[in-house]
């Protein structure tokens, strides 16, 4: 039997107006622009043309994870995410907490759909589709009905087949909130906690990743950026975070630390980590120190490098108008006195040769 630990902090998600006649999940399951919910854990903004001011009182549900195994009290992911390594015919148990956080009472589902890893990060299935893993997981009390501010515990069971395949899986658990706001309106959002499980006998994957070169570098607008590819060597995904420190730069500075993350890495796959610093950061050299974790797999890097010199800022569109006018008034001032000498000029001929008349 697994033994485990309390975890996890509430994540929020407040819904969108849709016009629509029915609630469709799917609107809210990918990640910016327009993403509402998302099983990172983060409450994002969704505003939306269509909730005007009849949208009704506004809804908001959160959720998180109660509990995770002893074996990974020091895994980061661990704390977030139902992350395990299991064997086929195994059984497991995580409790989570969903809350409805609007105003009123309000009407919440809970239930499992698919998600997969691919070079694009975690992507997320619309509506309830779903794969292999997310209809292995049961949820207890799927249907809620809880009053403003109320919470629930519930009970998510994953039941492994034993004669499942060896390879790692992914899914999200997902707490969905609606609310009439009228005939044609409805709010409806979802947000959710990602679902890593890896399927296999013997002792779980090992997870690894290499961190390549960094490399300093300014935007057009003269912003210094720091930059490294990052690629998974590991049999596991990867959701890579860590900080960006600086120094033994121009008069022994120094910067950080900055923090920094990277979309989920799929096995074999590879990402660009980008930190963007202070436009005022000067050109250097200096030496970069960078430090990213997955759990607890973590990688270090360090490095001489530069930015080269903040660009000039551009003249302003007013002052080159100004410039430009003056010199189409000069040159045309030009062009009258020539065009006036050349008229006097031939005035002045033909008074000193007069034709003869005839």
């Amino acid at each position: 039997m697994t033994a485990l630990v309390t975890v996890g902090a509430t994540a929020l998600v407040t819904p969108h107006a849709s016009a629509a006649p029915a609630p469709d999940p799917s609107v809210a399951d990918q990640p910016p622009p327009g993403g509402e919910g998302s099983p990172d854990g983060e409450e994002r903004a969704s505003p939306d043309p269509t909730a005007g001011p009849d949208a009704g009182p506004a809804t908001s549900v959160g959720i998180r994870l109660l509990d995770a195994p002893v074996a990974r009290r020091d895994d980061s992911r661990a704390r977030r995410y139902i992350v395990d390594h299991v064997h086929p015919g195994t059984t497991i148990k995580r409790r989570i907490i969903v809350q409805n956080t609007s105003e009123v009472r309000r009407p919440v589902a809970v239930y499992a759909a698919a998600a997969d890893v691919t070079k694009e990060g975690f992507i997320l299935a619309p509506d309830r589709t779903e794969n292999e893993l997310s209809s292995w997981i049961h949820v207890d009390h799927g249907a809620l009905r809880l009053d403003a501010d109320e919470e629930a515990e519930l009970l998510v069971t994953i039941a492994v087949p034993a004669k499942a395949e060896q390879r790692e899986r992914y899914a999200v658990i997902w707490a969905e909130v609606s609310g009439d706001a009228g005939r044609t309106v409805r709010n409806v959002g979802r947000v959710g906690i990602r679902v890593y499980l890896s399927v296999g006998p013997g002792g779980e994957p090992v997870s690894g990743f290499e961190i390549g070169p960094l490399t300093g570098s300014r935007n057009p607008d003269g912003t210094p950026v720091v930059t490294a590819d990052v690629r998974n060597t590991g049999k596991r995904a990867l959701d890579l975070a860590g900080e960006l420190r600086l120094h033994d730069g121009p008069g022994g500075l120094s910067i950080g630390p900055v923090r920094s993350e990277a979309q989920t890495l799929a096995l074999g796959g590879t990402a660009t980590i980008r930190v963007v610093l202070d436009r005022r950061v000067p050109d250097g050299p200096w030496t970069g120190k960078l430090d990213l974790a997955s759990g607890w797999t973590k990688r270090g890097a360090s490095g001489r490098l530069t930015f080269g010199a903040v660009p000039a800022a551009p003249a302003a569109v007013g002052d080159a108008g100004d410039r430009s006018g003056r010199l189409l008034i000069g040159s045309l001032v030009g062009s009258g006195l020539v065009l006036v000498l050349i008229v006097l000029y031939g005035y002045r001929k033909r008074l000193r040769n007069p034709v003869p008349a005839t």
